[in-house]
Order: structure tokens, then C-alpha cells, then sequence
């Protein structure tokens, strides 16, 4: 059986419901391959419309990246809004424009309905360590009020020093709609909503095989589910379960630890207004606090997602450059997880004949997207196509190499943006 890794999240995650493995046969209008956010939000829309839903979890819910992530509620998409007017049609960004701000709302209503209690706290940063980084937050902030998107603050170097108590940046920009959540809960919480629907969610229930068809059917080890349609959200933990969805995108990790709890002198003066920061490097840090005080750091990339024997000498040198008052703070909690990462950066979606649905590949900007994933899917399986079609009509490109080459390939691309970070080019 998989349990969740020995993360901070697991050890202080609620009390919840362990849900049953499938055994036997089950009929469904929808069965949802993945119980991380994708596949919760998709569940939770579909059933408040009225279909019945059956969710499949290989592991645990939130067993994947859904469970390990920052924390960090990040609007837009890893690459943003200009990057996709510069390669689509002015209808089809519009419309991706217009939802690149949807899914943090998603989540807080999923919270408020729900009582959800996961931490929520208001507030994020983009941290500028150069003088380009913060040029670009000034055109960003420009982009996303073009958008309608204005609840948005320029720090410049004093500004910045009043949020988070480090002298390397040189401004940024605060979002107060970003904030910070604990992410296991959350996925716990939206499972419990799920249930409440009259959903049915099977843990330790990994999907085998899909009968492709008419009536499409999702095959485990010692059962199955019939359904009008399948949602396949299983991200960088799907496998090789639809090859077609694996020739595109890459499996990656990304690190992070979790200090000891922290004296509230001490924590305040790291961030005083508990909001939740990132900064803009391409291979990017991102840090905040947990509620019981802790320092949450996370940052760095390998790619094929393999796991490093050590990630505290990978990340705490990371963390003591920026808050080097910490060196004698002991770190409790470290853990790896994976996401998904595309050659363009920007999300896969479609359909695999007329009754498979997709939606992966968020390259480490989740969070929000998976949720708003969720409502364009269900959308779509109500026969509400526009949103779904212009996440579908992204262009998408295998990566340099094949799947054999594309880790070296891809390393050494990262090497290149990390080298332009350093020198500030």
C-alpha cells in the first residue's frame, strides 16, 4: 500500500476518512483517474451538476503533487498571459487571459462552501533579485491589470524589505490575491466535499488499463468502472497508462523543507505580514510559513523526476542565502515530489476519441490551474466547449531528443536560463 511521504503536510494533516479499494464492477456517467486536484475540482463540478462521479487514486488522496507543493496560491499560468498572445489568435488569448486569474477563486469558494480548514492566508510576492526581474514584474503588473486583474502592489527596494526580511531583493510585486494554503488539507477537504456529493472515491485503486469505446471502461487490479466518460488527471504520477499523453511531457521533481517551529520574533521578522513569496529566477526559490511558525522552502529542479539522496544539502544552502539568521535552525521534514513539465510550459488539454478527457502538464505553476482544469472539464462533458477548446488548441511539441535524451537536453537548456539568473541577463 502507498501511504503519503514523510512530509510536513502528512504529519499535520487532518483527521479524514481512509476511503475503501475498488473490488467488483461499478457504473458511472464519469470515472476520474487521480484524486489530486485535477481530478477533485473536476469531480466536484460534475456532481454539483447532477452527474454521478467515481474517482480512482492509486495511492492516497493527495498522494501526489496535489499533497507536496509549496503551498503557494499563484495566479496565471508558468508561462504568462504575453507569452500566449504572441502565439495565438486574439480570441483564443483572450479567453485564456480572462481565466488566468479563476482558479484562486475556484479555491476560495471551494473553502468558504465547504469548510475547508487548510490555512488559507491572503497574500503573495514575486521577489525581483535583479534589476531585468524587476522591469519584467513592471510589464507583468501591466499585463494582468489589462486583464482586469488589480489587486496588485509594486515594492520597490523598501518595499520589499517591509515583507520579507532578507536584503537580496531589490523590489517585487505584491499579489493580494495570491496567498498560501496547506495543500494536503486541501485536497483532503475537497475529497470529504466530494463524498458529501454522493461521489464514490477509491483509494489503492491504480487504473491498469482503459477499453477505449463506446461505453469506455477503467480497469484496477480487482475491478472496474464503467462510464459515459473518463477524466484522466493523473499528472506526473499517471504512468504509462495512455501512452499518447507520456510523448509530450516530462516527469520532474522539485524539493522542499520544513524547519522546526520557529519563536513568533523570529518568524515575524522573517515575514512580517505572513504572505507567501517567490522569486524570478527561471529555476526559481519559493518559501513561506506554515501555521504553526515553521519556515516552508522549497526550490530546484531534476528532471525525470528521480529522487536526490539528499535534499537538505540541496535546499538549506538555498534557504540560508536568503535567511541566513537560520543557520543554526534544525530542519524537521524534507521531501521531494513530482510535476509535469511540457516543452512549452503551458497546460495539456484534450480528448482522446469522443468520451476520454485530459488535462496535465501545469509545469510547476498548479495550484490554481488544476482547479480551474476542473470547471473546464466538467464544462465540456456538459457540452460547453469554448473554454475547453482554447486550452485544447495550445500548440505542443515533443521534447528535443525523444524520451530517451529529452532529461540531458532539457538540463542543459536549464543550465543556460540558471547561468543568465546568475550573471542577471
Amino acid at each position: 500500500m502507498q501511504q503519503h511521504v514523510g512530509s510536513y503536510y502528512a504529519a499535520s494533516r487532518n483527521l479524514h476518512t481512509e476511503y475503501p479499494a475498488l473490488h467488483g464492477s461499478v457504473e458511472t456517467d464519469v470515472c476520474v483517474i487521480g484524486a489530486g486536484y485535477t481530478g477533485l475540482s473536476t469531480a466536484l463540478f460534475l456532481l454539483e451538476h447532477g452527474f454521478s462521479v467515481t474517482v480512482l487514486e492509486a495511492a492516497r488522496v493527495g498522494f501526489g503533487a496535489s499533497g507536496r507543493n509549496g503551498g503557494q496560491i499563484v495566479n496565471s499560468y508558468s508561462r504568462d498571459i504575453d507569452a500566449i498572445e504572441r502565439q495565438l489568435p486574439p480570441k483564443q488569448a483572450q479567453l485564456l487571459g480572462e481565466m488566468a486569474f479563476e482558479g484562486g477563486r475556484i479555491i476560495r469558494e471551494r473553502i468558504a462552501r465547504y469548510d475547508i480548514q487548510c490555512d488559507l492566508k491572503d497574500g503573495g510576492v514575486f521577489a525581483a533579485l535583479t534589476g531585468k526581474q524587476l522591469g519584467h514584474l513592471e510589464a507583468q503588473k501591466k499585463l494582468w491589470e489589462r486583464y482586469g486583474h488589480t489587486q496588485l502592489h509594486l515594492l520597490d527596494k523598501a518595499g520589499i524589505g517591509e515583507v520579507v526580511g532578507t536584503d537580496r531583493y531589490l523590489g517585487g510585486l505584491l499579489d493580494m490575491s495570491g496567498g498560501h494554503i496547506h495543500p494536503l488539507n486541501l485536497a483532503l477537504g475537497e475529497a470529504a466535499a466530494v463524498a458529501s456529493l454522493g461521489g464514490k472515491l477509491y483509494e489503492q485503486s491504480a487504473a491498469t488499463r482503459i477499453d477505449r469505446g463506446a461505453n469506455p471502461v477503467v480497469h484496477t487490479a480487482n475491478g472496474q468502472v464503467k462510464a459515459r466518460f473518463v477524466v484522466v488527471a493523473g499528472n506526473a504520477y499517471l504512468g504509462g497508462l495512455v501512452p499518447e499523453l507520456a510523448a509530450k511531457s516530462m516527469p520532474c521533481g522539485t524539493q522542499v523543507l520544513t524547519t522546526e517551529p520557529l519563536s513568533e520574533d523570529m518568524a515575524r521578522s522573517l515575514l512580517p505580514q505572513d504572505y507567501c513569496v517567490e522569486d524570478c529566477n527561471y529555476l526559481l526559490d519559493y518559501f513561506r510559513l506554515s501555521a504553526d511558525r515553521r519556515l516552508i522552502y522549497g526550490g530546484g529542479v531534476v528532471y525525470g523526476a528521480r529522487d536526490p539522496a539528499d535534499i537538505e544539502a540541496i535546499i538549506r544552502p538555498k534557504m540560508l542565502q536568503t535567511f541566513p539568521q537560520l543557520k543554526d535552525v534544525k530542519i524537521d521534514f524534507t521531501w521531494t515530489g513530482n510535476f509535469l513539465l511540457t516543452l512549452s510550459r503551458l497546460p495539456q488539454v484534450g480528448r482522446l476519441g469522443d468520451n476520454i478527457y485530459y488535462s496535465q502538464g501545469c509545469s510547476g505553476h498548479g495550484v490554481t490551474y488544476t482547479h480551474l482544469a476542473g470547471k473546464v472539464l466538467a464544462e465540456a462533458l456538459r457540452g460547453q466547449a469554448e473554454r475547453f477548446d482554447a486550452f485544447a488548441g495550445l500548440p505542443h511539441y515533443p521534447f528535443p531528443g525523444g524520451q530517451l535524451l529529452r532529461v540531458p537536453f532539457t538540463a542543459l537548456g536549464a543550465t543556460y536560463y540558471q547561468l543568465r539568473d546568475r550573471l542577471g541577463i
